[in-house]
């Protein structure tokens, strides 16, 4: 570009050189002298023509000037080798312009990669994040594990602390147990050697009865309900407190109690169109109380009331008076009824009994009597019996007119408690041919000291411990 400007100012000097000529014939214009021109003295003559001179008139004593606007071969060459160095650099320029060219597009092409990166890098710093944020959270959540660890750590250590002092509580209580225990012993001596031997105390009798056929599969156990087992051993307080439930019995489960009634007994309620068995609420004639009872329809056209239910042991039947009067239990499962509502039940009319009896190999028999009431608290409940009849053998005509006997309540024919040889309440004799609210052992033949399980004495003897027992009442047909 330099160049061509100085070629420009080249050229417009050589037009500006012929500018100021003067030639003959046109009119004279003023020329500025040249340096060289000074030198030479130049000076101008001025001729005065006679007609009216309208233009200026240029002299020289130097005689005419050569033609400036000539153009010669030497100005042609400069001009041509000025244009020969304005093609080489325009092509140095556009050398320079592909280069740069080049350049450029490859600018634009790492522009577009560096994008492309930024776009990778800032993925690739979103994934680092959100690892560095999960291992965060399960840091975290390690941390909360190791602390939960560490509770229960310590409250495995509480425990154990805990479980150690309750054993040495218990070796205390065991040493008092056993000291107790010697100090019972060594009563007992001692009241043994106090009476005389007509005075010493005799233990029931046992039942002689031998059956003709003893149950088959039947095993020797000692297995009994826990109840029994653990809460009450020889020498134990009784459970004294009645059941909470203000009909004498605990709420049934949902679903389970008939809506109607209430009525005066079972049958009332089969006659009523009711052909389900379950719990239904009856109100005995001349009393307001009302009473849950279980009603069993699928026996002998229905209509029976059961007021006793033996089957798996989760009751305790070794009991005071104050509990077999008002009656314990569970409806659906075992229960006594309570001897003031059998009572009532029975003065309404007149009922025979029903007991059913199930062995281990899933027989079952049945004892019938034609007539059953019991007489009242003041008699302390004095059973009533009719005529026997089934194939379970008669074992409860021994009882008939007896008292009803508990522990603390002693009402039999032994110089003893029957309620405690035999660990439950019932008519007791001296003591008896039959003890169905004895304890529960599981498996049929049983080892004990004395007859005290669920036995029938006509079916299985006294040392063979019934399944399942009910014993329920109906009006006579």
């Amino acid at each position: 570009m330099r160049s061509v400007t100085w070629s420009l100012c080249v050229v417009l000097c050589l037009c500006a050189w012929g500018v100021g000529d003067c030639r003959s014939g046109e009119p004279l214009l003023r020329r500025r002298r040249s340096p060289d021109e000074d030198d030479a003295k130049c000076s101008y003559t001025f001729l005065v023509p006679q007609n009216k001179i309208t233009g200026p008139i240029c002299a020289s004593s130097t005689g005419p000037e050569p033609d400036k606007d000539r153009v010669t071969r030497m100005d042609i060459a400069d001009v041509r080798e000025v244009l020969s160095k304005q093609r080489r650099e325009i092509e140095i320029l556009q050398l320079v312009v592909d280069v740069d060219g080049n350049m450029v597009n490859e600018m634009k092409l790492l522009r577009k990669e560096s994008r492309n990166m930024n776009s990778r890098v800032t993925q690739l710093y979103m994934q680092l994040l959100h690892e560095i944020i999960r291992k965060r959270d399960n840091s975290l959540e390690l941390a909360q594990l190791e602390n939960r660890i560490l509770n229960v750590t310590s409250e495995m250590l509480r425990l154990a602390s805990r479980y150690k002092e309750l054993e040495r509580r218990f070796s205390q209580l065991a040493g008092v147990v056993n000291n107790q225990s010697v100090l019972i012993s060594a009563l007992e001596e001692q009241c043994l050697r106090t009476y005389t031997r007509q005075e010493l105390p005799v233990v029931p009798p046992l039942v002689q009865v031998v059956p003709e056929n003893i149950p088959i599969n039947s095993r020797f156990t000692n297995e009994i309900q826990r109840d029994h087992n653990r809460a009450f051993p020889r020498g134990s307080r009784m459970d004294s407190s009645p059941t909470g439930s203000p009909l004498g019995f605990p709420p049934p489960p949902q679903g389970t109690l008939s809506s109607d009634g209430p009525f005066r007994d079972c049958y009332q309620v089969r006659q009523a169109g009711h052909t389900t068995s379950g719990m239904y609420l009856l109100k005995v004639d001349g009393s307001e109380r009302l009473i849950q009872a279980w009603c069993e329809h699928g026996l002998d056209n229905g209509g029976w009331t059961v007021f006793q239910r033996r089957k798996d042991g989760s009751v305790n039947f070794f009991r005071n008076w104050e509990n077999y009067k008002k009656g314990f239990g569970n409806i659906d499962n075992e229960y006594w009824l309570g001897l003031e509502n059998i009572y009532n039940l029975g003065k309404q009319g007149d009922y025979r009994l029903l007991v059913e009896l199930e062995d281990w190999v899933g027989k079952k028999v049945y004892a019938e009597y034609s007539s059953f009431h019991l007489e009242p608290e003041s008699e302390f409940y004095r059973l009533r019996l009719g005529a026997y009849q089934g194939n379970a053998g008669d074992s409860m005509t021994s009882h008939n007119g007896k008292q009803f006997t508990t522990l603390d309540r002693d009402k039999d024919a032994f110089s003893g408690n029957c309620a405690h040889f035999h660990k439950g309440g019932w008519w007791y004799n001296a003591c008896g041919q039959t003890n169905l609210n004895g304890v529960w052992y599981s498996g049929g033949v049983y080892r004990s000291k004395f007859q005290d399980g669920i036995f029938w004495a006509d079916y299985g003897g006294g040392f063979y411990s019934l399944k399942t027992v009910r014993m329920m009442i109906r009006p006579i047909d």
